[in-house]
């Protein structure tokens, strides 16, 4: 049964076209990724889907009677004084209006006369046969099982809304849409400030639950164990592909290698029959008199060349050059953690924990929210005040950083890119406007102010800077944070490629399998190390608990 579609639509914002004849269809039971890249319009046809935007053409149909529940990537503002449990229980906003009708009735009944009870009485047994099946008596049971999943605990549930933390929120957003229990939901980038425990949760959730999902994220190992179809928005059109995202990688990469045969075949074709049209006229001037065959054939050749359906040549990515180079190696240990502890303020962050990164590693550092990751980093800078209860961090010799921290900020916001650049690049105008072109800072579009840059404008900024310096020991701090697929993707190429020592934190779990060959967690204040990346950390920590249990 089809809970949703979309047919030819079409949405224009001033004179530019974002989606030219899209279609999309959702299945009951259905697991849909919405992707492409960053402006391809996935943000706008949600809110078109729940009628926040109107298409300019085309037609949107939800199967009538059918719930939909949204997480917005931008969600909306709620009263500061309110409690998480407020907001959480809203999204049960009709099983509330239900039961407030229940009490209401409870109370006439109190009250009222011989011949009003038999009416009253009629209206509470419908109500509360409604109160019931929409799982009434199951309300506290539901909320409890959904805030358990998101680790939004009694005392969360307490606190005002306007006090929780970016991570805690994303996780009382969810917990609202999915209170909800709608038979459609729509998720834009759920997994936003989600540690991986969190993660892990919700995809089994998700994979469990009974509704039709449509999902855009750019957390493709979330994709991968969530979806079963993805939808790809390729210039205003849909493409779809019938499993998850490294099937439409797959499969995307055959299709685009067939298109361009075709396309080539076509092109020899279109090159032979101009060649024969040519060669017949000038056959049917030679022969003159007595040439009107040629041109008669000239001109049949030519109709049918012009009836021809021309072929698009295929799309290539635009890619950015990521080449980090160094400039000189460093000595063989790169870093050397030894029994630090430390604090801030009267949290323990770290007891006796100890680390080691050689020439040529790439280390990923992973640990849950909180658990002292960017301080670790910063502490390595020397840009955190954590207090050092004992031991010690060495830099090795010859070690040249390269950082890139979570929130990326620029010396001076209020200049434009050209004068950022400017400050670390060493060339004239003409190369470093061409340098900046292919990190698609393009013509008047180096005049902009840093500040009015959107994330993954900035990182690409702060990867440019990166590469000007040359460092043979690249720390990055979540750096596929605000950057679209494809850009994360030649990062991954850029860095696999790198000849350096790299050490990075991420919560981007195809990110770290790409890259890490020693996977690095904080817990308990320790550093535990693994020899492999996220895959091969999870197994690793399966076959412990697997161990542990049966001791028990």
């Amino acid at each position: 049964m089809t809970e949703l579609s979309l047919n030819n639509i079409e949405k224009t914002f001033g004179f530019k076209k974002i989606l030219n004849g899209f279609n999309l269809e959702l299945k009951t039971g259905e697991r849909v990724a919405l992707i492409g890249p960053n402006g391809s319009g996935k943000t706008t046809i949600f809110n078109m889907i729940t009628g926040k935007e109107a298409p300019t053409a085309g037609q949107i149909s939800i199967r009538k009677g059918a719930t939909v529940g949204f997480l917005s990537q931008m969600p909306p503002k709620y009263d500061d004084e309110a409690t998480v449990r407020e907001i959480i229980v809203q999204g049960k906003a009709k099983l509330l209006e239900v039961e407030a009708k229940l009490r209401k009735i409870e109370e006439k009944l109190g009250k009222c006369n011989p011949d009003q009870m038999n009416d009253l009485l009629k209206s509470y047994g419908q109500l509360q046969e409604a109160f019931e099946d929409m799982g009434g008596y199951q309300l506290e049971s539901d909320i409890s099982k959904v805030c358990g999943g998101f680790k939004i605990s009694d005392e969360i549930m307490d606190r005002k809304f306007s006090t929780l933390s970016g991570g805690q929120l994303q996780r009382v957003y969810l917990a609202r849409a999915f209170a909800q229990d709608p038979d459609i939901i729509l998720l834009d980038e759920p997994t936003n400030h989600l540690d991986i425990s969190t993660l892990e949760w919700l995809e089994e959730y998700l994979k469990n639950y009974k509704g039709s999902i449509l999902i855009s994220s750019h957390d493709r190992y979330f994709l991968d164990q969530v979806t079963n179809k993805t939808i790809l928005i390729d210039r205003g059109k849909s493409e779809v592909f019938f499993g998850n995202y490294s099937y439409y990688l797959e499969e995307n990469e055959r299709r685009i290698m067939a298109e361009f045969e075709d396309f080539k075949d076509q092109q020899k074709q279109i090159a032979a029959m101009k060649a024969s049209i040519k060669k017949l006229q000038e056959f049917g001037r030679l022969a003159f008199p007595g040439g009107e065959a040629f041109f008669k054939r000239a001109a049949s050749i030519q109709k049918r060349l012009d009836k021809l359906e021309l072929l698009d040549k295929p799309e290539e990515k635009k890619d950015i050059p990521l080449d980090f180079q160094i400039s000189k190696r460093s000595g063989k240990d790169v870093l050397i953690i030894e029994d630090l502890s430390a604090m801030i303020g009267d949290k323990v962050l770290f007891d006796r924990a100890n680390m080691h990164i050689t020439f040529g590693d790439k280390d990923c550092l992973m640990g849950k929210n909180g658990s002292g990751k960017s301080t670790l980093i910063k502490m390595i800078l020397e840009q955190s005040n954590a207090e050092l209860l004992g031991g010690k961090i060495k830099l090795g010799s010859n070690v040249i950083i390269g950082y890139l921290p979570q929130e990326i900020r620029f010396e001076n916001e209020d200049a434009t890119i050209l004068e950022t650049a400017r400050q670390f690049y060493d060339g004239t105008e003409t190369h470093l406007r061409a340098s900046l072109a292919k990190f698609l800072f393009y013509e008047d579009n180096v005049f902009k102010k840093v500040k009015t840059l959107s994330g993954g404008e900035k990182v690409r900024l702060k990867l440019f800077e990166l590469i000007q310096k040359n460092a043979n020991f690249l720390i990055l701090d979540e750096p596929t944070n605000h950057i679209d697929i494809d850009t994360k993707e030649m990062l991954e190429e850029a860095l696999k490629e790198y000849n350096g020592t790299l050490l990075f934190i991420s919560h981007d779990r195809y990110f770290i399998n790409k890259l890490a060959k020693n996977t690095m967690e904080i817990n308990d204040e320790h550093i535990d190390n693994y020899i492999g990346n996220y895959d091969y950390l999870k197994e690793q920590k399966t076959k412990l608990l697997q161990k542990s249990s049966i001791k028990r």
